[in-house]
């Protein structure tokens, strides 16, 4: 099984958004995501965790937590999420970033909108490495 490793600053909006639509529409046989930040925040924004809810993702978010070169190591993948300069390079890593807005402290339409942006992507991201569930529909 492949493990996708998604990172931002704070490790509590766009990582866990990238995490929990992953794990919601991947097959778990194939491969799972987790998610860390360069600098955690102490929990995840209540704005992404409401979306999810409205959006029937039943992913749980996970505890900010500190991106470790172990993480890296372990991952198949990694992503990092508009973090620039903050997240560190991994120049032997299969790598992607995804310039995504921070959802912190952003109106609700916003935030869904970033979660349908980071949804999309993450389609893209199962489609393009076959991780996708046989016969499932990327808008279930």
């Amino acid at each position: 099984m492949d493990t996708v490793l998604f990172a931002c600053i704070h490790n509590a909006g766009r990582s866990q958004l990238a995490a929990a639509w992953f794990n919601h529409l991947a097959d778990p046989a194939k491969a799972r995501a987790i998610s860390a930040g360069t600098h955690p925040a102490a929990s995840v924004h209540p704005e992404v965790a409401r979306v999810l809810v409205e959006a029937g993702v039943e992913a749980p978010l996970e505890r900010p937590r500190l991106l470790t070169p172990s993480m890296t190591q372990e991952a198949s993948l990694v992503i990092t999420m508009g973090c620039g300069e903050s997240c560190p390079v991994f120049p032997d890593q299969d790598h992607e970033d995804w310039p995504v807005r921070d959802p912190a402290g952003r109106p609700h339409a916003e935030v869904e909108a970033i979660s349908a942006t980071i949804r999309a992507l993450v389609i893209d991201l199962l489609e393009r490495r076959r991780w996708q569930l046989t016969g499932a529909s990327p808008g279930a």
